[in-house]
């Protein structure tokens, strides 16, 4: 049984029709549930970019291990293994990248160290180990998800 707030002859014709239109319904719906909608999908674009760079700082830091660990022959093992590192994350930026090498447990900075500790006696089969890491940023619309977001990535390749 349906009730009517009106007596019987006595319902307006507008109100009749103001309750039978549907005009604009969808409309206030969307715009009700779009910025909600909106900011999911920026979220995950955000998220999908960070996710690469971190899949790219892997595998970069993977190739710069295994360059690392193939140059005990080479002049430059220091440099060949940063500018793998590069050549391998192309989409990230250089100067941001913090980049350690260490041949056997001991840090070398530079070709000469790199060079004396792989050409070693015993060097053969020690490990070399590549990290590395980048910032990442995690803000969108102005707020920042996290502040403190670093992405870091480790290999480590024996010594061939």
């Amino acid at each position: 049984m349906k009730i009517n707030r009106f007596s019987a002859g006595e319902s307006p014709g507008w109100w009749r029709e103001f309750r039978a239109r549907r005009n604009g319904v969808a409309s206030v719906e969307f715009a009700l549930v779009a910025p909600v909608l909106f900011l999911l999908v920026l979220g995950m674009c955000q998220f999908g970019i960070t996710l690469n760079q971190y899949i790219t700082l892997t595998n970069a830091v993977r190739s710069g291990a295994r360059q690392l660990s193939i140059s005990r022959g080479g002049t430059t093992p220091w440099t060949d293994t940063l500018n793998q590192i590069y050549w391998s994350a192309p989409n990230l930026t250089p100067g941001s990248l913090t980049i350690s090498v260490s041949v056997n447990g001991t840090a070398c900075a530079s070709d000469a160290a790199c060079k004396s500790a792989l050409t070693a006696v015993g060097a053969t089969g020690a490990p070399a180990v590549v990290t590395a890491s980048y910032p990442c940023t995690l803000a969108f619309f102005g707020y920042n998800f996290a502040s403190v977001c670093n992405l870091s990535a480790q290999t480590t390749e024996r010594i061939e």
